[in-house]
């Protein structure tokens, strides 16, 4: 679905571009040279948004200093309930604030949109199941969807329309239906993500279940995977989920599950694959497969192709043997190959 065209620094967001990635810092807000160090880290991984927590005044400072380290990476300041932590996070030079209007007096809320505007910054209504005021709605997620609304007319009378928003539940059903229901009546980017989803690997799944499925209806322009675990792994996840969705190139690796077929150790095998051909942007498929059921048929339609059979492997390029290789030198050998060709290789 097009939205409005928003720029939040160097990234746009809406109208057809591409879903872009956002993370958020966990090191401490005062600390600038951990907090320098995890931006880095987040940008290597992928990351095209970062978003940095703004408790108090002591960490305005450091946001500043952050700003001036990073002056090309789009920051984006999360304010709760102070609007002079929003003032002085615009005067800092990010590039977008989140906030929930609804904490703010109207006075308050004229006077950080008025400061927005002169920055020309975008501002990222965000509404939270855990921080609902009390509003009208048949559900958590009609409440959701209203209150973000009602957010949004507030700032929209104040003669400003650079916005993002955001719905987010801890369950998936209700940020679906939030979500949905903005679709229908917004025009403006819709952030996504699930709110608190849990560690690494249940809120990974909690998150790609939400989020795949409103991206595969084409709603979403942006997107943070919530983890209780390292910033990276979300980007990480991200990029994933982009990746099995067709909204970014890059390699799809498909493998078979294992059975009692299976006469080689394929689990480690995959993982080093996979490893190995995180970043190559090209969109390829490679296929790793442990037997002689679903191996060629696999080898066929991929662009490379590991078949493993009896301690043997089979290698094969866009569906044609190459060779085959003993188990201890396949991925050594495979990823010769990958690597000195996916350049040369385009999907049809």
């Amino acid at each position: 679905m097009l939205t409005k065209v928003i720029q939040i620094g160097r990234i746009k967001i809406g109208g057809g571009n591409p879903v872009a990635i956002q993370s958020m810092l966990n090191t401490d807000p005062h600390d600038f040279q951990k907090s320098a160090r995890q931006i880095q880290q987040l940008l290597q991984a992928g990351c095209e948004i970062i978003r940095i927590a703004v408790p108090d005044k002591e960490s305005l400072p450091v946001l500043g200093k952050l700003r001036q380290r990073f002056p090309k990476v789009p920051l984006v300041a999360d304010i709760h309930f102070s609007a002079d932590l929003a003032l002085g996070a615009i005067e800092s030079g990010v590039d977008k604030i989140r906030i929930n209007p609804g904490n703010f007096p109207a006075d308050k809320l004229a006077e950080v949109t008025k400061a927005c505007r002169r920055k020309k910054i975008p501002i990222r209504v965000g509404v939270n199941s855990g921080s609902l005021e009390k509003i009208r709605g048949k559900n958590t997620a009609e409440k959701l969807a209203n209150s973000a609304l009602q957010n949004v007319r507030k700032i929209e009378k104040l003669g400003y329309k650079n916005l993002v928003v955001s719905v987010k539940s801890s369950d998936i059903r209700t940020t679906l239906a939030a979500n949905r229901i903005l679709a229908k009546k917004l025009n403006y980017p819709l952030h996504l993500g699930v709110t608190e989803a849990g560690s690494l690997q249940r809120g990974t799944l909690k998150s790609a279940v939400a989020l795949g499925s409103l991206l595969a209806d084409g709603i979403g322009d942006t997107i943070r995977i919530s983890l209780t675990a390292d910033p990276v792994a979300e980007v990480v996840a991200a990029l994933d989920l982009l990746k099995m969705l067709k909204l970014r190139q890059g390699v799809e690796v498909v493998s078979c599950p294992t059975c009692g077929r299976t006469e080689v150790d394929l689990i480690p095998l995959v993982e080093k694959v996979e490893k190995a051909v995180a970043n190559i942007k090209k969109p390829l498929k490679i296929a790793v497969m442990g037997c002689i059921v679903n191996g060629p048929g696999e080898a066929r339609d991929a662009d490379f192709a590991l078949v493993g059979g009896r301690k043997i492997f089979a290698i094969y390029a866009k569906g044609r043997f190459l060779k085959s290789v003993p188990e201890r030198r396949a991925v050594g050998e495979f990823i010769k190959l990958v690597a000195g060709n996916s350049q040369l290789v385009t999907r049809n």
